[in-house]
């Protein structure tokens, strides 16, 4: 039986704090299910351009709505420190409501977080190895009161977590993976499963990468006993070379393909020039979508 469908907007902190706010309740008032903001010290692809830090936007906007649900995609753990990230994510969880979903990904050697915030470079065996870490002591601080941790790269000693968060036994959480040891992290850890296939990638490479990727978690979650049913499968969408919104039954017919791979969890870019708008939503579209297609989707009866 297939999950229900859920559709989120992920909006680039590269807008005014006012017109971030706007849109994040237009997206809200329009029936979608989450609402995301990246979490890198600048655009890596524009570093001179407006960019504010996500996690005090997310805070913010928190406060501001009221029934959406709210998150990071993903955490960046180049410069944050994961008791502090989890007594952020708590704060969050309170202020929400209990709307809150916490992404945390590894992220890449080539991020400008690193030089910009002067954390040498990890290379890959450092990198997967911290982020399983940032995972274990985030996913132990947000379950229980007091946590003592000692890993390779981070130790905590007797971390108190009270209040407790709203939600139980903790915010979910989305993890990114693309990679095998990621995956396993993912397979251990994540409620959600996040991905994207690559960058400009054709429809028929995106469906062998992610199927190749679905079959690994699947693989990973037999090692460790998990029923792989019990994670989310979420793809960012707009990366590759498909074009979802170039119109509404392009739209359904792109939904109907990556949802034969399991996946039930579609997040869309909102207001990014960067992107074309076959690829990114604007606003017309945002309300088409929201009008037109997804409750269709939604009502439809899985099989």
């Amino acid at each position: 039986m297939r999950s229900t469908l859920h559709f989120g907007i992920i909006q680039l902190q590269n807008r005014p704090w006012a017109t971030l706010a706007e849109n994040c309740r237009k997206v809200e008032s329009l029936g979608y299910d989450s609402f995301w903001v990246g979490d890198h010290f600048v655009n890596g692809h524009n570093p001179d351009e407006d960019w504010f830090d996500g996690w005090s936007i997310l805070t913010a906007l928190a406060a501001l709505t009221h029934t959406i649900r709210m998150g990071a995609l993903v955490t960046n753990i180049i410069y944050r420190n994961p008791a502090l990230l989890a007594k952020q994510a708590l704060t969050v969880d309170h202020i929400s409501q209990g709307r809150l979903n916490l992404g945390i990904g590894a992220t890449t050697e080539h991020d400008p977080s690193h030089h910009m915030t002067g954390v040498e470079v990890w290379k890959t065996a450092e990198r997967v190895q911290r982020f399983r870490e940032v995972i274990e002591i985030v996913d132990h601080m947000l379950r229980n009161e007091s946590t003592s941790y000692k890993g390779r790269y981070y130790a905590i000693t007797d971390a108190r977590m009270k209040p407790a968060p709203i939600q139980k036994p903790r915010p979910p959480l989305t993890i990114a993976a693309i990679g095998p040891t990621t995956l396993k992290v993912a397979a251990k850890y994540a409620d959600t499963w996040n991905t994207y296939a690559g960058w400009n990638l054709s429809r028929k490479q995106t469906l062998e990468t992610l199927h190749e990727r679905c079959d690994q978690l699947e693989q990973y979650c037999a090692q460790i006993g998990r029923d792989p049913i019990t994670i989310t499968r979420s793809f960012l969408v707009g990366l590759t070379d498909e074009k979802p919104f170039a119109s509404l039954d392009a739209f359904r017919d792109f939904i109907g393909r990556y949802r034969e791979l399991g996946f039930s969890e579609f997040i869309f870019y909102y207001d990014y020039p960067a992107m074309s708008t076959d690829k990114c939503l604007n606003r017309e579209m945002l309300e088409h979508i929201a009008s037109e297609a997804i409750p269709s989707l939604k009502t439809k009866r899985p099989v």
